[in-house]
Parts: structure tokens; sequence; C-alpha cells
């Protein structure tokens, strides 16, 4: 088993919708960068949220175009650290099936055909499940130490930040289902190689998010087993986002409570409203970390917290903060594994 979590060379990075998976896939992405790594963000569909959570980051000056390659990929570098890099890809199951086909078939009339968006759309719409094989195929590409891609270099790592849970299942699921299916040829092979993959826990391992609320835990607690299920992905890290900063400490929150209960007529406002507001922040703050806790106590892996960024958009300084803030919950060795 890898030391810990960032020595793997795939983490899918999945939860609820909403809930701020693509902040943690790019938080990730950017401490193992600062660790040294050569690691880069998959988003599947051509998203480009990541390059947009990082815009402000202060070694965003090198970010430059995404250069033109001829599968329809492109492989972005964000940021350059003294000994790692961080670079971002979307993940298009039609540039996808062109790859494939490149690598299959030999150069004329025939293979230009069958890279065609419109045999594309046919092949998609009769066999389900395509799109997703393809786009797991390009992702486990990216995680291997030899690329298949012409003078592409490896990665170190390779993050996805995956659909929400629904689709993840779906696109976890597909390499098995094709193998099961097909039983002999390319396809067959291909979809054995990358799920015994995803099922190694050496190879790969799932990163489920949460928000600090009771349904967003309940639907992550149910998710863990479901991407066993699915594909023999292992979760090795939860992650709560967005918890409001614990301010008061409980004593603090029992004087709030006192103050409060006097009533409008002791206090004058606008320090009647202040004690309203922090009583508020106090609650929410204390029930935002229950979840946590009932998380952390029933998740079968390790469990970190990052704090609400406020405002609109993560930003430089938020995605900073994040960095920190994971870079003291995953040691560099020793846990979480």
């Amino acid at each position: 088993m890898p030391a810990s979590l960032l020595d793997r060379r795939l983490l899918v990075v999945t939860g609820k919708g909403g809930v701020g998976k693509t902040t943690v896939a790019t938080a990730l992405g950017a401490l193992a960068a600062r660790r040294g790594k050569r690691v880069v963000v998959a988003e599947v569909g051509r998203a480009a949220d990541v390059p947009a959570a990082l815009r402000e980051h202060p070694t965003a000056a090198n970010v430059g175009a995404p250069p033109a390659r001829d599968d329809g990929f492109s492989e972005r570098l964000l940021v350059q650290e003294p000994t790692g890099s961080l670079w971002h890809a979307s993940i298009s199951p039609e540039a996808a099936l062109r790859e494939y086909l490149r690598d299959q078939l030999p150069l004329g009339p025939l293979a230009e055909l069958l890279r065609s968006d419109r045999l594309f759309a046919g092949l998609t719409a009769a066999t389900p499940g395509l799109r997703e094989l393809l786009a797991m195929g390009k992702l486990w590409e990216l995680a291997q130490p030899t690329r298949r891609t012409p003078d592409a270099e490896p990665y170190d790592l390779c993050i996805v930040d995956a659909p929400a849970s629904g689709h993840a299942i779906t696109l976890l699921r597909a390499p098995g289902q094709f193998a099961a299916t097909a039983r002999v040829g390319p396809v067959a092979r291909q979809g054995t190689t990358i799920a015994a993959a995803i099922a190694d826990d050496a190879f790969a391992a799932a990163v489920i998010v949460s928000a600090p609320t009771q349904l967003a835990v309940t639907e992550a607690l149910a998710l863990a087993p479901q991407l066993v299920d699915a594909g023999g992905l292992t979760t090795r890290l939860g992650v709560v986002n967005g918890i409001t900063p614990q301010r008061f400490s409980d004593d603090d929150r029992d004087r709030l409570a006192a103050f409060a209960a006097v009533g409008s007529a002791a206090l004058r406002p606008p320090a009647s409203d202040a004690v309203e507001i922090a009583l508020a922040e106090a609650d929410r703050a204390a029930h935002e970390q229950a979840h946590a806790d009932r998380l952390a106590r029933s998740l079968d892996a390790p469990v970190a917290s990052l704090s609400r960024i406020p405002g609109r958009g993560v930003g430089r300084a938020g995605i900073e903060a994040l960095v920190d803030e994971l870079d003291a919950a995953l040691p560099a060795s020793g846990s979480p594994a």
C-alpha cells in the first residue's frame, strides 16, 4: 500500500453535486505539485472549472493557451512550483475515440471516416456506456508511467474531478461491463486492464467530498460502498468542504446565549445585533462540526475538514488556504494511506 494518499497514480474525487468537488480536486493537485509531483487534474466533458479556480493563483503567470493537438486534447500547465507542476486536461469522449482509433487502425480514408463526429454520435447512441469507457480509457492513460499519446510526458499523479455521484458510478462501472460483454478482442482487453487498475488500491483510490449538512453526509456514506461495487475503488479520504470556522469556545457560546436571553432591552443596538449574529455563527459552526464528526465516525477512511471560503469563487488566497489545511491533514508519508 502507498505510504500516503498522493503516492497513488489515480485519485477519483467525487461526491454529491454542489459540494465543491472541483475546489477539493484543485487543492489536492496544488498540494501534490507543492510536494514535488507532476500532477494533472482532469475534468470529463471539456470542462474548464479547474483553471477558473486557479485564475488568481500567484504562480499562474505561466498559464498559456491550450496547445492544439490532432487528437483534440489539451494538457495545460497551470502552476509551476520549484520542483513540481500542476496541469489541467479536459477529457472529451470524442477525442478519446479518435486517439484510440489512431492507435488501432492504419492511416487512410477508412480511419478518417471512423474518426468522424457523425460516426461517433451513431456509435455512442447504439452502444450505451461507450462514452464512459472512452473517458475512463483516457483517464487511465493519463495515470500511466508511460504515455501512449505521442510526445506526451508522464504524470506522477492524475486527479479526476469526477462527475456527481450517479454519473461517477456509471463511469467507473463501464470498463468492467465492457470487458464482461465483449470477452475477447481489444475492447475486452482494454476494459479488463482499466478495471483491474481501478480496483488496485496501490494504483487508485477515491476521495469523497461532502458538505457539512445531514443530507450530504448521508449521501457520502452511501457512496463509499457503491464505489466498491461499481469498480472496486476504495475510498481513502473523506473531505468535509466549506465548514464555518469555530471562532467561539463552548464557554463563549454559552455566554452569547445568556446575553441573547436577556433580551434587547438590556442591550442597545448595535450591540444586541452583534450578539445575535455571533450566536448564530457559533450555532452554525457547532452544527456543521457535528455533521463532520458523524462522517469521521462512520466513514472507513480519514476525514479532513476544509474551511468555508467567503465570497464568490475561491480565488488565489482561498486555494492557498485550502492547500495549507490539506497539507496539515495529509502527511507526506504514514497516513492517511
